[in-house]
């Protein structure tokens, strides 16, 4: 890195999440620190897949710390390549986003050993020599890096650069990023959630920004105002009625919870047929329970969070799993994961997917090159284990239950700044996402807009 001549200049090197949803990481540069904002996963396209194959822009032993925003997978699944590369430095974020970051390493660590021993044991991967990503032995090397503050907590990383956690209401612990080098203030939003979350406290509100790293992911779109729980409601009746099974592929962490809260006031409401619900996902299991542990940061009564998982049965067992997978009477089953790119549910594709009773039900966002983003365009052959397989059941998807804000949301956040940031740079979307947000954001509030591209290094000095 190149020294900077004054103290409050930086740069901002978009290594991830520009262009894409996936793989959020944005490495801000001072004459003196290295700190890396987010540190995730590519997924989806098998182009942005290979880039967590390739060499990393920047020596990993130079990073000095990391600040996580949240615990999904493409904004911290990147972390133990880092680590087994040389960095050593803490890795900041909220108590719930530790646990639940230690959770979804693991399982992804296991996923890619699982995937990586399939493919040799049935020799349908072009590598000769097929190994994962990382391990489950070098993702725990990861925990010991955790460094965990409260929101509002101001935390000093040297003497020119200091940040606090604000609530962003897209998931358990998940964080916006107040950081203040000198006098400037940067603000990264991670992923920001809905102006009225099912379970959680809205997203904080900031008032002042010189800069904002501000996500898109639903930039070019309004959610429906459906009412998610008669939606719910309808289509489970519609499977039943037929005699299928609703398959729910679900993320472990918030959607899961939601899901179960949804179903919890349906079996209340005495609205549920007498159907068997299933969640069949460790991860979820285990993401579950830490909800319990941080009832403080979740807006519902206490008599709600004690009784709502009980409406599910929970499935950890590889045996019983691989039972209920068999068993073809009618059912709910929530299992991971979110995209179909990996986890459990694609046993119950595999065996249930033919059948035009079932029904795939998508309730979160279908990154591009996902499974799940082709059939919801109406792909009827998709590839796992190695094979394509015909799929016949009915698609259905319930796209206001996003744990991201749309553009109306972020556009009403961004009306609480009380003057108008120098720049906003928009990530974490797809193109025509981010180019639709932009034109929106100068149109609506006359604001300077950039779109970072992949890798590109922007020079602030002042």
């Amino acid at each position: 890195m190149q020294e900077m001549e004054k103290a409050n200049a930086f740069k901002l090197q978009f290594i991830g999440g520009a262009g894409t949803v996936t793989g959020s990481k944005t490495l801000l540069s001072t004459k003196e620190k290295n700190v890396l904002i987010d540190c995730g996963l590519f997924q989806g396209l098998k182009e942005l897949r290979n880039l967590n194959w390739e060499d990393f822009p920047v020596d990993p032993k130079s990073i000095d710390s990391i600040i996580l925003t949240h615990a999904h997978l493409d904004h911290c699944g990147y972390i133990p390549v880092l680590v087994k590369n040389g960095f050593n430095g803490p890795i900041y974020c909220t108590p719930a986003t530790a646990e639940l970051t230690e959770i979804i390493l693991l399982d992804s660590a296991k996923i890619q050993e699982e995937d990586a021993e399939r493919a040799k044991s049935h020799h349908y991967s072009g590598h000769l020599n097929c190994k994962p990503l990382y391990t489950v032995d070098e993702a725990k090397k990861c925990f010991g890096l955790f460094n965990t503050h409260e929101y509002n907590e101001w935390v000093l990383i040297d003497h020119h650069i200091k940040f606090s956690f604000h609530n962003a209401g897209h998931i358990l612990g998940s964080a916006m990023i107040e950081l203040k080098v000198e006098d400037k203030v940067i603000v990264f939003t991670g992923d920001i959630g809905r102006k009225k979350p099912m379970l959680l406290y809205p997203p904080s509100k900031i008032k002042e920004a010189d800069y904002v790293v501000l996500e898109s992911t639903y930039g070019d779109r309004t959610h429906e105002t459906e009412n998610v729980k008669r939606s719910l409601k309808e289509i489970i009746d519609e499977t039943y009625n037929r005699g299928g099974i609703l398959m729910i592929p679900s993320f472990a962490v918030e959607r899961t919870q939601e899901l179960i809260y949804l179903i919890w006031q349906l079996k209340e409401e005495n609205e549920l047929p007498n159907i068997p619900v299933y969640l069949d996902s460790p991860m979820g299991v285990k993401s579950s329970l830490v909800f319990d542990r941080y009832p403080e940061i979740q807006n519902l009564p206490k008599f709600v969070a004690d009784h709502m998982f009980g409406a599910v049965k929970y499935i950890s067992g590889y045996e019983e799993s691989k039972a209920v997978v068999a068993d073809r009477k009618p059912k709910i089953i929530l299992a991971g994961s979110g995209m179909l790119e990996g986890g459990r549910i694609l046993h119950y594709l595999n065996n249930h997917g033919e059948n035009s009773k079932n029904t795939l039900l998508f309730v979160g966002y279908q990154a591009v090159g996902t499974r799940g983003r082709d059939l919801q365009n109406g792909t009827k052959m998709v590839k796992f284990f190695g094979q394509y397989r015909p799929i016949n059941c009915e698609i259905r998807s319930i796209s206001s239950m996003s744990a991201h804000g749309d553009r109306e949301e972020m556009i009403d956040w961004l009306k609480n700044f009380k003057k108008e940031p120098t720049t906003i740079f928009l990530n974490h979307g797809e193109p025509h996402q981010t180019n639709a947000f932009r034109v929106m954001i100068e149109t609506e509030l006359g604001w300077n807009v950039e779109i970072p591209k992949l890798n590109e290094i922007i020079e602030i000095e002042e």
